[in-house]
């Protein structure tokens, strides 16, 4: 607006100046017969009003668009913080959530046994023993925390070669009983993150298949398809599932802490790689990851 009004004052400054000249050069040189007719001085005024009030509308005009303008683009240039601001305000809440149950647990038996006048060895050996579970849960979530933060920085994770994916896909299923159709397809990757990627889609698979039957493993053109007979996944949940500690009603009697597909997500993404989702209620789901 400063600049608008800037160069608005030098607008009517020349304007006034040429029309004040034209009015003096008319003045001096006084006509003759057939001469030019002097201008109106009244005229001369009209005019001058014109021009300011022209220009006024315009800086009014642009001071209405600039605002607008300012305060739709602030407004996206500010997004981006407020969802990162939102995501943190759930991550600490999910984090501090997860962390409270087990420490809650320790804390419970510790305090019962202290209380237990007839305490003895074999009492603190289970609270030991109980104890020990709840710590290794802590560590695991402590463990996926840290690999996830590791992923989303995104700089000098793990270097990149040519892999192949039928390999990928036999180091991730190990000893685990699946249906397997392997073909050689050969990306740009690092070959223990896509096994983690492909392990972590069929501790899933296992994890929300009853018994763990009818899992499919296929490897052809590039892609990567892991589907179960299980479950499903709710046509409501399907946007939210890659959010960190993200876990459908279905899921939440099932142990995990909503963070796998999370660092599956990752490890796609940095591989230039998609994650694509078909599932359906009581009929299973299949995760497809596709390299470009």
């Amino acid at each position: 607006m400063a600049i608008s009004v800037f160069f608005s004052l030098i607008i009517y400054r020349g304007a006034a100046f040429e029309l004040q000249r034209i009015e003096t050069i008319q003045t001096q040189r006084r006509p003759m017969i057939g001469g030019p007719p002097v201008l109106d001085p009244e005229i001369i005024k009209e005019t001058k009003r014109r021009i300011m009030f022209s220009l006024f509308a315009t800086n009014v005009i642009i001071l209405g668009l600039s605002a607008g303008s300012g305060y739709f683009l602030a407004g996206k240039t500010l997004e981006p913080i407020r969802k990162n601001m939102e995501e943190q305000k759930k991550f600490i809440g999910s984090a501090s959530h997860e962390l409270r149950t087990p420490l809650t647990s320790l804390k419970t038996e510790i305090e019962v046994g202290l209380r237990d006048k007839k305490f003895t060895a074999i009492a603190a050996r289970k609270i030991l023993v109980s104890n020990f579970e709840e710590v290794n849960k802590m560590q695991k979530l402590s463990d996926y925390l840290l690999r996830l933060n590791r992923l989303e920085s995104g700089k000098n994770v793990f270097g990149m070669s040519k892999v192949d994916l039928k390999k990928v896909a036999i180091k991730a299923i190990g000893k685990r009983r699946v249906i397997s159709d392997l073909e050689k397809s050969v990306v740009l990757g690092n070959e223990d993150a896509l096994s983690e990627l492909v392990g972590i889609l069929i501790d899933n698979a296992f994890k929300y298949s009853p018994n763990g039957n009818s899992i499919t493993v296929r490897v052809k053109n590039k892609q990567i398809e892991v589907s179960d007979k299980g479950i499903g996944i709710p046509k409501s949940d399907l946007p939210y599932i890659f959010d960190r500690f993200y876990r459908s009603d279905k899921s939440r009697t099932k142990d995990g802490y909503g963070l796998g597909l999370s660092i599956a997500k990752q490890i796609a993404d940095l591989h230039g790689a998609k994650i694509i989702v078909e599932s359906k209620l009581c009929m299973g789901s299949t995760f497809k990851v596709i390299f470009g």
